[in-house]
């Protein structure tokens, strides 16, 4: 099962190098029939890291999200299928290409962390791991869009400010449709995120006796949580739009990756006082 983990990851970091390259090519090309190969490259990519998951759960005997290296690479698996079903519905101009950079940064980064599985201990084998760690980072699946597209939209108001209406103006969605893909990803990301949260909660109970324990990821995670919520708040309350929104989607995203860089890294586990 190790050796089938380990072949099934080599393939995954080399199909999505592909279809990023073929994203990329696309961008500056504009050839369809590459565009189409590189969308076929990254579905299969996205059953690629379904089926390694899976293959994981078997090796580790848990759900495979307590490592830094499980992490990372669940990471990617929920970015690949948050935009996948997400294209079912919307069709923005090359917005596959700076995704596809995304998941596969994501996956270099799993590269140097160790692949050494982690013994839960008996308290933590729980069925909330799933529930609430799987949700969690499934809701960074939509944030990792909505960063996608802010960064596009800040770059893409740059060049209008510049009036530099040629390369980048041409190939990138209109302003309209990047703010309406910021909405739409942010809310089904605090969505997600605020379920995370409180599963996490009735976890803690379930382990600690208590809905509070003080940690680093507890603490990181509501920042995150209140960022989430005020940029909900100002967009649906005050009706803040456009750069203002896509620049706060950004930062938002940058605390994420520190945390998870921080506090999973660093630590060696998902959570600092648990693993």
């Amino acid at each position: 099962m190790t050796e089938l983990s380990n072949i099934l990851y080599a393939v995954i970091l080399l199909v999505s190098g592909l279809s990023c390259a073929g994203y990329l090519v696309y961008f500056f090309r504009q050839r369809k029939d590459v565009r189409q190969i590189a969308r076929v490259l990254l579905l299969a990519s996205g059953i690629l890291q379904t089926l390694f998951l899976l293959t994981r759960y078997v090796l580790v005997g848990h759900t495979p999200i307590t490592s830094p290296f499980e992490t990372m690479v669940f990471f990617a698996w929920s970015t690949t299928w948050a935009f996948l079903t997400f294209h079912w519905r919307y069709s923005l101009k090359n917005f596959g290409t700076i995704v596809s950079l995304l998941i596969f940064s994501l996956l270099v980064v799993s590269l140097f962390a160790s692949q050494q599985v982690i013994v839960l201990p008996p308290k933590l084998q729980s069925v909330w791991l799933p529930v609430h760690a799987g949700i969690s980072i499934f809701s960074y699946g939509f944030l990792s869009l909505a960063f996608c597209g802010g960064v596009m939209y800040l770059i893409l108001e740059r060049a209008l400010k510049r009036k530099q209406f040629g390369f980048l103006f041409e190939r990138l969605p209109s302003l309209d449709a990047l703010d309406q893909l910021n909405s739409h990803c942010i809310t089904i990301g605090f969505g997600l995120f605020t379920v995370g949260i409180l599963t996490g909660v009735l976890w803690l109970k379930q382990v600690y006796g208590d809905y509070w324990h003080g940690g680093s990821k507890e603490v990181w995670s509501m920042v995150i949580w209140f960022a989430l919520l005020f940029q909900v708040h100002q967009r649906y309350s005050v009706g803040w739009r456009g750069r203002r929104a896509a620049l706060l989607v950004v930062i938002t995203f940058v605390v994420i990756l520190l945390t998870l860089w921080g506090v999973t890294y660093l630590s060696g586990g998902v959570h600092g006082h648990a693993i």
